[in-house]
């Protein structure tokens, strides 16, 4: 196929210039019913942000335009179905986990997964056991899962159907997958992954391997995360034979917008040929510019430049600092320098880099300078680390999610909760992984977790008694 052809966004633009006069929603009538003091901004969008029109297909039931894109978008990553999703991969990963699971179906699960997928697990009323990640030290987070740590939880559960794996994680870890899907497709388990940061992998060396390409049953990408698409544009990929694709069709219907935006799918659209069209020299031309950005910062001794012990994803640079700041401080102090990076936790700061063409600008000098003025000449001190986590490497909830229906919720003292069951999400966002999770045994290490995380000035969805200290648990 050729990947060069932008059907869906071809299909849009030949609608747009037609001029047609619209008597359809929404209600902005391409543009021409809007607030005057915004217009200017939204203009250019508001004219290709149309309905299901003639020529313009139905994302729900595609047969034209949209199912063209989605050909050549499954054809690229060599899968045997692709799907657009407006609703980020929040619904992706819904919508997967619904298809492939039953209620009551045993899934071992990372246990440092997005909120989307605890989300889908509690929705599908299945048995999740947690698989803990291993802990890097020096980078203070949460890494991948191992296939020993899978191989004990299969041996204590040999009823399990599927494994739920993040891949890469935020900081762009991508540990071995390809051995973990070859372990759990020889006992016929499901391999379902949220590859959320990962759709710009389908290349060649420089960058890790797709799990598309490494056999997974289903995969999810969030392609507005690295490539270019709009915020909520996004991929699931079907590469099955365990799992029923007019399932995945089902659910997919029932839970994205039966108003899909046209401008996030024509970028979808967009993303795909980008991405199709993608050279080597282009791909070898970023790798340079961001060796050239981390030489830069390597030159600054108030911070730390982290490199990954295994693969990784080299779009994701991650810094520390080596002074008395705390990631969330380091992360205000460029944002007063105009530099505003996707995310920071308690030690680190989290750059994404471009997915650059062969030629493109970038102000790496200019950023680089600014966080040299910014934070060049703070004092450098040594910086106290914990240790890894003591939650179990392998756990499930202590109260089923049917049983939490029927539970009373209480709200109680932080301090207090240590041996009650937690009756809510506790997620520091970014990057949007639950700390605690209803149904969960509250343990001591997490109390403090969480104190330090409130100290160092973290922000938390869900839980919104936690900045008063208290904490939502079920009654005995």
């Amino acid at each position: 196929m050729n990947q060069k052809n932008t059907p869906l966004y071809d299909a849009l633009i030949k609608h747009k210039n037609k001029k047609a006069i619209s008597f359809h929603v929404p209600g902005h009538k391409n543009g021409e019913v809007f607030i005057k003091e915004a217009h200017p901004l939204f203009q250019n969008i508001l004219n290709v942000d149309v309905t299901e029109l003639s020529g313009l297909d139905d994302l729900h039931s595609p047969s034209e335009a949209i199912l063209e894109a989605e050909t050549l978008l499954a054809d690229y990553y060599e899968v045997k179905k692709s799907f657009f999703l407006i609703n980020g991969s929040t619904v992706g990963n819904l919508a997967m986990i619904l298809s492939a699971l039953g209620e009551g179906d045993e899934v071992l699960v990372q246990r440092n997964c997005h909120k989307s997928i605890m989300n889908g697990l509690s929705f599908a009323n299945v048995k999740p056991i947690f698989i803990a990640p291993e802990f890097d030290t020096e980078w203070q987070v949460a890494g991948g899962i191992t296939l020993n740590s899978i191989k004990e939880a299969v041996k204590d559960y040999p009823q399990v159907k599927a494994l739920i794996v993040t891949y890469p994680n935020y900081y762009g870890m991508a540990p071995n997958l390809k051995e973990i899907i070859t372990f759990c497709h020889e006992r016929n388990m499901i391999v379902l992954v949220d590859e959320a940061h990962g759709a710009h992998f389908k290349r060649s060396k420089g960058l890790p391997p797709s799990a598309t390409e490494l056999g997974a049953d289903v995969v999810v990408q969030s392609a507005h995360k690295t490539l270019p698409a709009m915020t909520m544009g996004s991929y699931l990929h079907y590469n099955s034979k365990r799992v029923d694709l007019e399932r995945v069709r089902m659910f997919l219907r029932m839970l994205q917008s039966s108003s899909p935006s046209y401008p996030i799918m024509a970028s979808l659209d967009l993303a795909r040929k980008y991405i199709a069209t993608y050279e080597e020299e282009d791909l070898h031309y970023t790798l340079q510019m961001i060796s050239e950005f981390r030489d830069k910062l390597n030159r600054i001794p108030s911070i730390k430049l982290l490199s990954y012990k295994d693969e990784g994803d080299p779009l994701k640079i991650t810094i520390q600092s080596r002074t008395a700041l705390t990631g969330f401080e380091l992360q205000s102090k460029l944002e007063e320098y105009g530099i505003f990076t996707e995310l920071a936790d308690e030690h680190n700061v989290l750059f994404i880099f471009p997915l650059l063409k062969r030629g493109d600008l970038y102000p790496i000098e200019e950023v680089w300078c600014a966080i040299k003025k910014g934070i060049g000449g703070v004092e450098i001190l040594g910086r106290n680390f914990r240790g890894a986590t003591n939650r179990s490497s392998i756990s499930t909830l202590h109260i089923s999610y049917k049983e939490q229906q029927e539970r009373k919720v209480e709200i109680i003292p932080l301090s207090e909760a240590s041996g009650r069951v937690c009756a809510e999400s506790i997620i520091p966002y970014p990057p949007g992984i639950p700390l605690l999770l209803p149904g969960e045994l509250i343990k001591g290490e997490d109390i403090n977790h969480i104190h330090n995380l409130l100290e160092a000035g973290s922000r938390f969805q869900g839980g919104e008694n936690i900045k008063q200290h208290h904490l939502k648990v079920f009654h005995h």
